[in-house]
């Protein structure tokens, strides 16, 4: 089994969501008493919070950059940012490490492709659904993107500092997003991407007919797989 580093804390709320989601994917595949082997280094998010309200990215980004070599110098074989927002700094990420970076905005596309959608709404921070680091991601494999109308965008993304990130779930807010969900989907969508990790803390497939994509269960149960890949290869072939 492969060790999976997790940089995790942004926020540590729904870093607790990939900690279990990993550990249910290997024990479901493998049965028994097996778990995950995972390091984790956990942010301080008000940090990283502040220095993305600054436009410091690169200062943000040095400090994941340091996380993710310190994991490999643990021993991880595969890193995990644990948020979406972070992905922005992928690049500085990887120039400090070997081990490969599991993109979050890659694996996602993937699960869109194998659902056959190829037009999807976004949900995230505001930097998340207005800038093109993680758009591109999707857009380069022919998924089209749509994103709210500009007092929306700020609605999602105070709810998610405000709240998610304080492990605050509101059923007003819960409504506003199905509310923003289900226009997405009149607009064209015919999925819609929960891409804050924190927005599956609030929203669930029984909230809405739209089809949903949470990127943390996603992110989390493809890396969980790929950490023993070659035990289930081992397993098939017996």
């Amino acid at each position: 089994m492969k060790t999976l580093g997790l940089i995790g804390g942004m926020s540590w709320e729904s870093t607790v969501t990939y900690y279990r989601i990993i550990n249910q994917t290997i024990g479901a595949k493998l049965g028994g008493l097996h778990s995950a082997r995972l390091i984790l280094y956990s942010v301080e998010f008000s940090e990283i919070e502040a220095m993305q309200a600054r436009g410091e990215w690169a200062e943000s980004g040095e400090i994941l950059a340091d996380a993710a070599a310190k994991l490999e110098a643990a021993g991880a074989d595969y890193l995990l940012v644990c948020t979406n927002t972070m992905h922005k700094v992928a690049p500085q990420i990887c120039r400090r490490i070997r081990i490969p970076l599991l993109h979050i905005a890659e694996m996602t596309a993937e699960a869109l492709q194998e659902a056959g959608v190829d037009s999807v709404g976004l949900l995230g921070t505001r930097y998340t659904m207005t800038q093109n680091f993680y758009k591109e991601k999707l857009e380069q494999r022919g998924i089209s993107v749509l994103i709210p109308e500009d007092p929306e965008i700020d609605e999602v993304n105070r709810i998610i500092f405000q709240e998610l990130c304080m492990g605050k779930i509101l059923p007003q807010s819960r409504a506003f997003f199905v509310r923003i969900i289900e226009d997405l989907a009149k607009k064209g969508a015919r999925g819609v991407i929960l891409g804050c990790t924190e927005i599956g803390l609030l929203i669930r497939r029984e909230h809405t007919s739209v089809a949903l994509f949470d990127t943390t269960k996603i992110h989390a149960e493809r890396a969980a797989l790929l950490a023993i890949r070659e035990d289930l290869t081992e397993g098939d072939s017996e």
